[in-house]
């Protein structure tokens, strides 16, 4: 079993984030809300690539109508992102999604977050409160600061006795992030929702997300995942599955691993790793499988593999746990190993 810092449970629809339970991906849509259909489909290949539950932003009254139908017709838990009007907070309650992202600060009132918090215990919805570093203001010391505008956040619900909460505190530098999850994680034990917020786009937002995120699922925390990339949110999955994947908290999975080509490179590493992934996506049983490019860096150095295949000069060879098991022709060597990964022989 994975290592968790202990939290309390949530309940957010079918889920429960926290304990010792699986570490959960989330995405959100880009979709205008108020238009029900696309946003039900994106909310589909969401889930269908791996997001346990999806947020949906809901800005206005036209989103707000569009939610009911969302809700019935998702299949996952759908999370309402909410700012500045609490009406729409009571509505989306009203309107069955499992949690609410509010931002205490600029919802209004503290009676207005009262009535929201009276309508969620009833409903029994969760709340996901936070600080975002973007919208802290000029402050000496800005990771103090948040941390104080988050224990008053807390503070607030423990005295209304809310307790269904999931806390994030996101920045864009990586350094800043570990350190506010960090510190906060010493005091509190409602679970986290982790992600590194504005992390930009391409090899940017995966390098920020993986080194932001990765560093605190390494030290134990972290209950939900959420990887941000500016675009099509269908991106950002991969991405967070590769990051639970590295730090060994995705269960029921196949890692492919291979080593960089070189000159000694007997079959194009590239090309076979890709062909043997995407063979074994829907394998549903962790496994780890080694794509080698020579003799030399096959079974020694791929010992801890389930599975491997490496090049020679005239075959391939196929290898588990570092033993040789046979040699066949190059041109066989992956159907050779599906069949023993199948267990076809």
């Amino acid at each position: 079993m994975y290592y968790r810092e202990d939290t309390i449970e949530v309940n957010v629809g079918n889920l429960i984030i926290g304990g010792s339970n699986q570490v959960l991906l989330q995405s959100m849509t880009n979709t205008k809300t108020s238009d029900a259909k696309a946003t039900i489909e994106q909310v589909g290949l969401l889930a269908a690539a791996g997001a346990a539950l999806v947020r949906v932003a809901v800005p206005d009254s036209q989103a707000l109508q569009a939610l009911p139908e969302i809700v019935s017709k998702s299949t996952v838990p759908i999370v309402a992102d909410i700012h500045f009007d609490y009406k729409l907070a009571l509505g989306a309650i009203e309107a069955g999604v499992a949690k609410l992202r509010i931002n205490p600060g600029n919802i209004g009132s503290q009676e207005r977050v009262k009535q929201i918090i009276a309508l969620a215990k009833k409903k029994g919805t969760a709340i996901r409160v936070g600080v975002n570093m973007g919208s802290i203001g000029e402050a000496e010391n800005k990771v103090k600061y948040a941390l104080q505008v988050l224990d008053e956040y807390i503070s607030f619900f423990k005295e209304n006795k809310f307790h269904a909460l999931v806390i994030s505190l996101k920045a864009s530098d990586v350094t800043t992030n570990l350190e506010l999850n960090k510190k906060y994680a010493k005091n509190y034990k409602y679970p986290l929702h982790l992600g590194v917020t504005e992390a930009g786009f391409g090899t940017d937002a995966i390098v920020r997300s993986s080194v932001g995120i990765g560093s605190l699922l390494l030290k134990g925390l972290g209950n939900t995942v959420r990887v941000s990339v500016a675009g099509n949110p269908l991106q950002e999955l991969p991405i967070a599955k590769a990051i639970l994947q590295s730090v060994g908290l995705l269960e029921n999975a196949v890692e492919i691993i291979a080593c960089p080509t070189c000159g000694r490179t007997s079959l194009d590493t590239e090309k076979v790793a890709r062909e043997v992934k995407e063979k074994t996506k829907d394998l549903g049983r962790k496994l780890k499988i080694a794509v080698m490019g020579c003799e030399v860096n096959g079974p020694g150095e791929a010992a801890d593999a389930d599975y491997g295949i490496c090049g020679s000069k005239k075959q391939g060879i196929i290898f588990a746990k570092g033993k040789i098991v046979k040699k066949v022709p190059m041109e066989n060597v992956v159907d050779e190993l599906l069949k023993m990964v199948n267990g076809e022989e």
